[in-house]
């Protein structure tokens, strides 16, 4: 989604006045409401508090919604809420409500909805106007104070708005009324269309192929985002169809934005986007969701092409993300932010001087060539396209070019930047760190836990499949409330707010694939009963898929329903991928009819865009060509396991594996019925629904399932096996 931006030349002064009286939301456990604690302005919370009042008084809501690490967020709050003129005018006319959108994913997807469909565009920060019953009539995103160029400012909008209120309120009312019937419309209307076929994968190939930038890598032109599941999905058409354009495709992106400045080259991790079509400008937050979804992707990649350069990654992901994001108890805060002493990149960036200070001669040499280091800075500012001073590290070629440049070995070279590295690592841990937002998020720690999981068995790293563990264990243990009902966000050791679709298909996903790495039957339990309880209270029965709220949550406006795969994949999409795995594995066909149905739901809109619903192609992908399940009735329990898990090393999405033991015999009439052969560990596999004879040779299984050119690993050459 594209951001509004302001034209303005200047950045405001960032600058907190502590000594004045907080609001109500300094109360709130969200560090993005937190933030606004000490705005003059009146801010309530989402609550009923808020629209009893505005009923009472007869005022219009003002509805902003944010989140923690947004720069145009900060730039509305410092010009317009920090303000006392604004704020006056707000606290009189009008109700103020601030919501995190990472907290209430439901009120923003319903807000945004509204305004794609009045102005076109969207974004954050989000700015909505409605009654006191919740119908908007007015939206935007980013407003800067004053009128400017032609863009409205706040402080006019507001103070018309309160005039029309106030003297033709039928026209507001009209406006709402018709704003509410367009949305209700849109969100009951059916979207069941034709039959979905593997025609529709090829679609979804072709419409990438399409978009696929052949220079700098990725989709479309800028803004650029990574979309992991898009590439994820390629691997997968690649492992079907041998298609080396595919491959090719994935190889090249993920080079580039590895090479490009939305990697932090100093401490690691990606930032959110690109404002450039190169991959070089960042919005400088960094997403847990991004970097989950990319670490799994990257892991992937590895098993696919053993290319070292992708294991490379999936270990500096891994440092970064438990280094800088990791809680004590084990699971994963949510992000942090551009900014920092007022500026976004300041705490990433570099002037010339700055490097002259902590480098020798030779290393600096070095560095402004790798790095693309210039005297003026290569960091421009946004909105006038003016050089600021200061360099964002990035790489335009591969390591050997540059090695071959500087005539030495590439492995010389490699060893010499680790040691700048280090050094310009020690520098800025003396620098103000940006804002690290710290509450736990379930569906974001389940994207965390598949990410884990799918690098700890690709590069044989037990240490991985242990952090993963853990994180699932804190939200097995913390997220779950008595009836055994998630919970979506857990901040100072309280655990709150109703779980949402997302929580439950991320973190079924994020546990399925945490049982394919520990073989650990309690994962794959814990997963069938989340999607259990989801089929019980988010299952449309009318127009099948899956709400976003429970049929026992707030009651909001309308009950949405989302497929499209932006940042991060729908809902709808994960859990018809997770439901086709589990009817896979422990054989249960409804779960089979209740994925297909998903897609179905929406197969009028998957049709016509496959490429925007990548994660459910990935979904139809299994549906339609087919999968094998690999189950091991074991002689010994630890033969099996190492057996299954070193298989995994290689690139086998189409695949589920399990092994025997009384807890998933529970779970399923299939598992239970197969028995050991002359009492050894004995392999069952089938494929597309038909069953091969069982074996005890290992070395057959490998050959059915290996293609000739592969070998498996051993231990010995896992990445720093731990």
């Amino acid at each position: 989604m594209t951001l509004l931006i302001t034209p303005k030349n200047k950045k405001p002064k960032f600058f907190r006045m502590e000594k004045r009286k907080p609001n109500r939301l300094i109360k709130e456990k969200s560090p993005y409401l937190r933030q606004h604690a000490y705005n003059p302005v009146d801010w309530y919370p989402w609550s009923e508090e808020a629209f009893e009042k505005a009923k009472r008084e007869d005022k219009p809501i003002f509805l902003s919604i944010g989140y923690s690490t947004c720069h145009w967020c900060h730039v509305m709050e410092k010009e317009s809420f920090e303000d006392e003129e604004i704020a006056k005018i707000l606290n009189e006319y009008y109700v103020p409500i601030k919501v995190d959108r990472e907290e209430r994913p439901d009120i923003d997807s319903i807000y945004m909805t509204v305004c794609q469909m009045m102005t076109g565009s969207g974004g954050w920060p989000l700015t909505i106007i409605m009654t006191p019953d919740k119908k908007p009539f007015f939206a935007g995103t980013y407003f800067p104070k004053e009128s400017l160029y032609g863009r409205p400012g706040l402080k006019d909008i507001l103070l018309r708005i309160a005039q029309l209120w106030k003297e033709d309120r039928e026209k507001i009312n009209q406006t709402a009324q018709s704003v509410l019937e367009a949305l209700s419309q849109s969100e009951s209307e059916s979207y069941i269309g034709p039959e979905l076929d593997s025609s529709v994968l090829h679609k979804g190939f072709a419409e990438l192929y399409n978009t696929y930038d052949e220079i700098y890598g990725g989709f479309g032109n800028a803004p650029k985002f990574p979309i992991p599941h898009n590439l994820m999905f390629l691997m997968r058409y690649y492992k079907r169809t041998r298609n080396e354009k595919a491959l090719e495709i994935v190889k090249h992106t993920l080079t580039k934005i590895r090479l490009g400045g939305i990697w932090d080259h100093v401490g690691f991790g990606f930032h959110r986007y690109s404002t450039d079509r190169e991959w070089l400008l960042p919005h400088f937050e960094k997403m847990l969701y991004d970097n989950a979804l990319l670490m799994f992707t990257y892991a992937e990649a590895y098993q696919l092409t053993k290319e070292e350069l992708f294991a490379q990654v999936v270990e500096e992901i891994a440092e970064y993300l438990k280094r800088d994001m990791l809680s004590p108890e084990g699971a994963f805060y949510s992000a942090e932010d551009a900014d920092s002493e007022g500026e976004e990149g300041k705490f990433y960036t570099w002037t010339l001087k700055e490097l002259e200070e902590t480098l020798t001669p030779d290393e600096l040499e070095i560095a402004l060539k790798v790095f693309g280091i210039e005297e003026e800075g290569n960091f421009l500012e946004e909105a006038t396209r003016r050089k600021t001073g200061r360099n964002i590290l990035h790489m335009k070629k591969e390591l050997s070019e540059y090695a071959h440049q500087l005539g030495m070995e590439t492995d010389i070279l490699k060893q010499k930047l680790e040691e700048i590295r280090n050094k310009l690592f020690k520098k800025r841990e003396e620098r103000l760190r940006p804002l690290r937002d710290d509450k736990v998020l379930t569906d974001w720690n389940g994207l965390a836990i598949a990410g884990f999981a799918k690098a700890g068995l690709a590069l044989g790293r037990r240490d991985f499949v242990e952090t993963a563990s853990r994180c699932a264990d804190f939200i097995l243990e913390k997220m779950l409330n008595e009836e055994g009902k998630l919970l979506h966000r857990y901040k100072d050791g309280e655990a709150s707010i109703t779980g949402f679709l997302e929580d439950y298909a991320y973190l079924v996903w994020g546990l399925t694939e945490l049982y394919f790495a520990t073989l650990e039957s309690k994962y794959i339990a814990k997963a069938k009963e989340l999607v259990d309880t989801a089929l019980k209270h988010f299952w449309d029965e009318e127009n099948l898929g899956f709400f976003q709220t429970p049929d026992f949550g707030e009651k909001v406006l309308v009950r949405k329903k989302e497929i499209y795969d932006g940042a991060t994949p729908s809902g709808n999409s994960v859990m018809a991928y997770n439901l086709v795995r589990l009817a896979r594995l422990l054989g249960d066909q409804n779960y089979e009819r209740k994925s297909y149905q998903t897609l179905m739901a929406f197969s009028q809109v998957i049709q016509s865009f496959p490429s925007a619903h990548t994660f459910s192609l990935m979904a139809l992908d299994l549906l339609v060509e087919g999968t094998f399940e690999l189950i091991a009735v074991p002689g010994s329990q630890e033969e099996a396991k190492d057996n299954l898990t070193k298989l995994q090393r290689h690139f086998l999405p189409e695949g589920v594996f399990a092994v025997k033991e009384k807890a998933l015999s529970e779970l399923s009439e299939h598992i239970a019925s197969l028995k050991p052969v002359e009492n050894k560990t004995t392999y069952y596999l089938c494929r597309k629904f038909a069953c091969e004879s069982p074996t005890t040779d290992w070395k057959e299984i490998e050959r059915r399932l290996i293609p000739e050119q592969e070998s498996t690993p051993s231990e010995s050459t896992a990445h720093g096996s731990h």
